[in-house]
């Protein structure tokens, strides 16, 4: 079953006519493509783990780091998990005709919103397979046509797993142009980013080169997939157990991914007994760690290095961290503010009254109290899966799940009126 097409203006037109259909499906048969799709992942498991092993044997992945070869690999729990995030989303109510209002006119006129698709969405993103089942299965249920354009690290995962879905759209009567993957090099991304009469939406998931090259050429609208600089603030009223849980798994549970924590920031009334036992945890898990002059001084036998300036702003995707301690809650407020991505933003603290005050002044799409960084995450919030994590305010922030892919149109109903 092939999966891709030759040109970029041979995808985009074969997109635009399956967006047709899939854009008026009945949600049954949308559901029974994802039911097929979560299906056929446990039928073709080895296949995908096969053409996984591949990619990882290839010598163009062997100058990946640590954290970006995790990005890559899959195994049988995370094609599980693949999995249930499909069933998930099949779970949730289809967005697509949704009524947002509905009211009279004047002039007697039935004016109702609706929600519809936007229509051919098209993601492009670095080394991470998973995402071309998540993306799929959400612009399937959101009756959206899409054009995945991943790595070339991950070249023949990503074609055994769009093939699945091809498949299930097939099996369901439904167009198998709805997915399809581009292969190419920049001269066809840039086109792709250009195609404004087929492109409806272009969501870059990956590094900030990718973003710049797009940004340099677009004229299509982005969506930007954010990069995560996020922080962990430890308030002076921190319970301190609590503080090490959350500071230690925002950092190692998964460090390759945009909602780990990159910054820790200690308040000076705490760091004197909190930082000694939280760096011997982080170094204890091979944290690499980078701090200002006093979390230095305070850092209890454990190496630190210097941080300089630009670390402050580094999304590392690894394990290492920057360290800081600040005189009060708003001079976090203030750091965050100036260094964060605007993401994911967390406070450890058993005071209302400073967790009202840092939510509320925190610029970020996401804001924690009293839990980690980790839960930036489409599934985890319910949604089945996710795009990827928005933090412009334009038109989704956050994370990116069906509703967000979803636009809305006005219908009046009439019986002859005329304007005067």
């Amino acid at each position: 079953m092939a999966v891709t097409t030759t040109s970029v203006a041979e995808t985009c037109a074969a997109a635009k006519l399956a967006e047709r259909a899939l854009g008026n499906a009945p949600s049954e048969a949308k559901d029974r493509a994802l039911d097929a799709t979560a299906r056929l992942l446990g039928e073709r498991s080895e296949e995908i783990l096969a053409a996984n092993a591949e990619d990882l044997a290839d010598e163009r992945a062997s100058v990946l780091s640590e954290a970006l070869r995790d990005r890559l690999t899959l195994t049988q729990e995370r094609i599980d998990a693949m999995a249930d995030g499909v069933r998930a989303i099949v779970a949730l109510d289809d967005p697509v005709g949704e009524e947002l209002e509905h009211r009279t006119l004047a002039s007697g006129i039935d004016l109702r919103k609706v929600q519809v698709p936007l229509g051919v969405i098209a993601v492009v993103y670095e080394a991470r397979p998973n995402v071309t089942i998540d993306c799929a299965a959400l612009t399937i249920k959101s009756g959206n046509a899409i054009i995945l354009r991943g790595s070339s690290y991950a070249e023949r995962s990503n074609g055994a797993l769009a093939a699945v879905v091809r498949e299930a759209l097939a099996e369901a009567g439904l167009p198998e142009d709805a997915v399809l993957l581009l292969g190419g090099d920049r001269g066809d991304l840039a086109e792709l980013a250009t195609r404004e009469d087929t492109i409806d939406l272009l969501i870059p998931r990956g590094g900030e080169a990718l973003k710049e090259a797009i940004k340099e050429v677009a004229t299509v609208p982005v969506m930007y997939a954010a990069a995560g600089n996020c922080h962990v603030y430890v308030h002076a009223e921190a319970d301190p157990e609590m503080a090490r849980r959350i500071v230690v798994n925002a950092k190692v549970q998964r460090p390759g991914v945009c909602n780990a924590a990159e910054t820790l920031l200690v308040d000076a009334a705490i760091a004197p007994r909190f930082l000694p036992v939280v760096l011997a945890d982080l170094d204890e898990h091979g944290v690499e760690l980078f701090g200002d002059e006093r979390a230095r001084e305070l850092a209890g036998g454990v190496e630190i290095g210097e941080a300089h300036e630009d670390d402050w702003d580094r999304e590392y995707l690894e394990l290492k961290m920057t360290v800081g301690v600040v005189d009060s809650l708003i001079d976090a407020v203030e750091h965050i503010n100036a260094h964060g991505t605007g993401h994911s933003e967390a406070i450890v603290t058993s005071s209302e009254e400073a967790a009202e005050e840092f939510v509320a002044d925190v610029d970020a799409a996401a804001v924690y109290v009293n839990a980690s960084t980790r839960f930036t995450d489409g599934f985890e919030y319910g949604m089945g899966a996710e795009i990827g994590n928005s933090t412009q305010k334009l038109h989704a922030r956050g994370p990116i799940g069906l509703r967000e892919l979803t636009t809305f149109k006005y219908v009046a109903r009439g019986d002859g009126q005329v304007r005067e």
